[in-house]
């Protein structure tokens, strides 16, 4: 015979039930995890220097596939993953030197179709700060990772540095800009890193005063040389933050 469970029994199993699982599936549902790439120099601007900056246009682009895939095994094909990559370095690089890819802008998209992310093209520094206070309803969807692949000083993340202007940037984010971003915005585990030169060594404080959250930076330059070869980004110095 079957027997039908007393519906004060059936009340409590349903509720621990809820109580229990509930949460774990509404935390893996509100994570985004965020990538941003900056652009790459042009060759007219850096070919005279003893040390010249991406020969290859790809060093931004490829750590950020990298870590598109890194995050996509760790966290499975339904995870949240946004790469904001700055538009105008690149179309601006296509256009400019004849060595680079017949397609840039095809070629980033084709990362995009790959591994099913959600790309957004920047322009300004205030188009970050924007995506981070409130690109996904930040009361519902917090920033669990934040990446960042470009060239930066101690204080600035330059998007298109050497790209308009020789040694120079127009499109930048200074860490005095961390203070517009809403406390919050992070999920409590959140895993920042800059992957760009001298972070470290002052950006990492201003980005912990402004957000309660660490951002580990490097206490000297990253290099990409090894990006297409090795897949990894070295510090000629040491991370901190």
């Amino acid at each position: 015979m079957l027997k039908v469970m007393r519906p004060d029994l059936l009340r409590i199993a349903l509720f621990l039930f809820f109580a229990f699982s509930a949460p774990q599936l509404h935390a893996q549902a509100d994570r985004e995890y965020l990538i941003l790439s900056g652009g790459p120099s042009l060759d007219e601007w850096e070919k005279y220097k003893a040390a010249p900056h991406d020969k290859w246009w790809g060093n931004f682009i490829r750590s950020a596939r990298i870590r598109i895939a890194e995050l996509r095994k760790q966290h499975g094909p339904t995870a949240r993953i946004t790469w904001l990559v700055h538009r105008p370095s690149y179309e601006r690089r296509n256009s400019r030197q004849s060595n680079t890819s017949p397609n840039i802008i095809a070629d980033i998209v084709s990362v995009r179709d790959r591994y099913g992310v959600n790309l957004v093209w920047f322009s300004q520094g205030d188009d970050v700060i924007n995506y981070l206070n409130a690109g996904l309803p930040r009361n519902q969807v917090k920033i669990a990772t934040f990446d960042f692949y470009g060239h930066s000083n101690r204080a600035c993340f330059m998007f298109d540095y050497s790209n308009l202007i020789d040694s120079a940037s127009k499109s930048w984010l200074h860490e005095n800009d961390f203070a517009k971003l809403r406390r919050g915005i992070f999920t409590r585990d959140a895993f920042i890193k800059s992957w760009g030169c001298h972070t470290g060594e002052s950006m990492s404080k201003a980005f912990k005063k402004a957000t309660g959250k660490r951002m580990i930076g490097a206490i000297g330059k990253t290099d990409y040389s090894a990006i297409s070869t090795r897949g990894e980004v070295l510090v000629n110095g040491r991370w901190g933050g």
